[in-house]
């Protein structure tokens, strides 16, 4: 099947958007790798410090140089269940390793932090900034320059992410991502959430929504739902630097088999394997619209849409939200995964999972095939999947036709005929929907604003009788400069059990939701947020605003000479000083805006005419009227 040719344009756009700054990155890899193996060149002192507490096999492996070294970057801690698993990993890729002839170390450890243990408290000011904290911890542990080849330990939210934006600035050293895997199911999402909407109308007790959380997050391993850690696994799959087999289960033998085998294959692509294939080159701009197509096709998680803008930045690439929203509506939705349906990741696994729906998509044109993967063979390599007979690992094609069709379906008969995911534009700015989660019927409001700086407030508000009974609910100052863009994720409960009522109900923010974006309309990431002085504090209470998801419009129905002559409204909201955000002082008041990444460090090669980007004509200012509050052109050098 010949590629899509919304795919193909998309495609080219990215490449001569970023001709300049990509060709920068790759000369600056391509000069790293001509340096020859970074250990050969250590002082015989540096070299000493970095095997001294090494076992004399590997001490002398390590004194020779040539053989590969790997090293092993973790977010290894026992407070996690998706990260607890990483524990027994570092021993067991040195063991390996060994065994083929070659070394291992870990070349440091980075934080992972948790929005599911920080939705709602102070903590999750710091969670996005995390991310480039983890970034920084990344190239800290490689900067050694005692590695041929690394693999990355780390499975959720901006672990991931970090990751890779740190690996990318060694993007002459290959890498492999190795999961953990998904805990085993507990009770049914939909039932956890029942339990969190009785909840929120005083109907269930605290102990019997404690007793339902425990019972859902309840093992070693990610959470079931198809949130951000495990949107993450399939958008890895999809640019080929993670191998086949994300689901399998921790503490399992196929877990273990598949660990020992990325350990293999990092050493032989590392340049003194016998296929070299650096990190930088596998992650291309077909690799990064791969990624995309993966998000929207299994209706993935709202942050990637930050994300992924920044990892590819990291490479020299510039994605926009633009190219995201043209991909969607070309891009089927193959899967239906909580909380865009009823099941969880590990029955989306046993119906076919990410082979199923990747040769879906290789079969409809709708990923590209010919790329580079830390695999030979390409794409298609990923739509087989493990298998383990006799303690031999294996991998056979998945499933011809779909093991459940309530989950996951052919290109020919999707859920939708369009992704996950939609830009909307107006008066207010540039936010993102998740449409996949919506029920068509409540894809459009319009509604009232209730207007606040808090979301605790309309927790209060609700309590109080004075909520209106059909409403937009506003919470602005969220976004990454006011406060480090935390998840408002605590508030599903409240507006889920309205709408249930039979109430219209829709959340406008430039905060974020959270990676399980539920059956509330809700626009987020609104940019420019209104701490750069974006629109959304013009709003007023009671202002109608109409939300479209289908027409992928958000407006505030206010007359234009009215809008124009409105002051901003400062915030109202409490800062936090107790939980160490006085740290990351520096990163609000550096951070780029939502649709370019929300970066707070330096990423990727320095930009063109001291701190600007290379932008196509469909991107700059003036094409598009809703963007004239804030240009890409005016971001920090991030």
């Amino acid at each position: 099947m010949s590629l899509h040719p919304v795919l193909h344009d998309v495609t080219e756009r990215i490449r001569r958007r970023s001709r300049a700054s990509r060709a920068a990155y790759l000369a600056g890899i391509e000069a790293m790798h001509q340096a020859g193996p970074n250990r050969s060149r250590l002082s015989c002192g540096n070299l000493a410090h970095g095997f001294a507490a090494c076992g004399p096999t590997d001490k002398s492996r390590l004194r020779g140089g040539a053989t590969p070294n790997l090293g092993i970057v973790t977010a290894y801690n026992d407070m996690l269940s998706a990260h607890q698993p990483y524990e027994t990993y570092p021993q067991l890729i040195r063991e390996h390793a060994r065994s083929l002839g070659a070394t291992a170390q870990v070349a440091g450890g980075v934080p992972a932090m948790c929005d599911g243990v920080t939705q709602g408290r102070a903590g999750m000011e710091l969670s996005l900034f995390s991310r480039d904290v983890i970034a920084q911890a990344t190239a800290i542990g490689l900067s050694h320059d005692m590695f041929d080849s690394t693999v990355h330990l780390g499975i959720c939210d901006k672990i991931v992410p970090g990751l890779l934006i740190g690996a990318l600035a060694f993007g002459h050293l290959p890498a492999i991502f190795i999961p953990a895997g998904p805990m085993t199911p507990g009770i049914p999402n939909k039932q956890k959430a029942e339990v969190r909407e009785r909840y929120a109308a005083g109907e269930a007790t605290r102990d019997e929504l404690l007793e339902a959380e425990a019972a859902s997050y309840h093992a070693p391993g990610t959470c079931t739902f198809y949130g951000t850690a495990n949107s993450n696994q399939v958008l890895l799959e999809a640019m080929g630097v993670q191998l086949p087999g994300s689901f399998a289960n921790p503490g399992t033998s196929l877990r273990d088999a598949l660990t020992r085998a990325a350990t293999e294959r990092a050493l032989r692509i590392s340049a003194l394997g016998d296929d070299y294939r650096p990190l930088g080159r596998v992650i291309d701009e077909r690799a990064i619209v791969n990624a995309v197509v993966a998000l929207m096709a299994t209706g993935g998680s709202t942050n990637h849409t930050i994300h992924w803008p920044a990892v590819a930045r990291a490479a020299g690439i510039v994605l926009t939200w633009d190219d995201m929203d043209k991909l969607s509506q070309v891009v089927p939705l193959l899967a239906r995964v909580y909380p865009n349906g009823e099941a969880d990741v590990n029955r989306f696994h046993a119906a076919g999972g990410i082979g199923f729906v990747f040769r879906e998509l290789l079969d409809a044109g709708l990923m590209h095939a010919d790329v580079e993967t830390v695999l030979p063979g390409g794409m298609r390599a990923w739509c087989d999947e493990p298998t383990l007979t006799d303690g031999t690992l294996g991998f056979a094609p998945t499933v011809a036709t779909s093991g459940d069709e309530t989950v996951v379906r052919p290109a020919s008969a999707p859920f939708e005929a369009q992704g996950g995911l939609r830009l909307l534009r107006g008066n207010l700015g540039r936010s993102l929907i998740k449409l996949s989660a919506v029920k068509p019927e409540f894809r459009t409001i319009e509604a009232p604003a209730v207007v606040v700086d808090d979301p605790r407030a309309l927790n209060k508000l609700h309590a109080s009788g004075l909520l209106p009974q059909d409403f937009v609910a506003v919470v602005r100052y969220q976004g990454p400069k006011a406060n480090g863009m935390p998840e408002l994720h605590s508030l599903a409960p409240l507006l889920g059990m309205l709408q249930n009522q039979g109430r219209r109900v829709a959340l406008v923010t430039d905060g974020r939701l959270s990676g399980a974006s539920g059956k509330i309309p809700a626009a987020i990431h609104l940019t420019p947020e209104a701490a750069r002085g974006g629109p959304l504090a013009r709003l007023r209470e009671g202002d109608i605003v109409r939300l479209d998801g289908e027409a992928g419009t958000l407006e505030a129905l206010v007359a234009a000479d009215e809008w124009a002559a409105r002051e901003l409204a400062p915030s109202t909201a409490h800062c936090a000083w107790d939980i160490g955000r006085n740290l990351f002082a520096f990163n609000r008041a550096m951070v780029s805006p939502a649709d370019q990444g929300a970066l707070s460090i330096s990423c990727g090669p320095p930009a063109r005419d001291g701190g600007q980007w290379d932008y196509d004509s469909e991107y700059e200012l003036g094409n598009d009227p809703h963007m004239a509050a804030e240009a890409p052109h005016e971001s920090k050098d991030a």
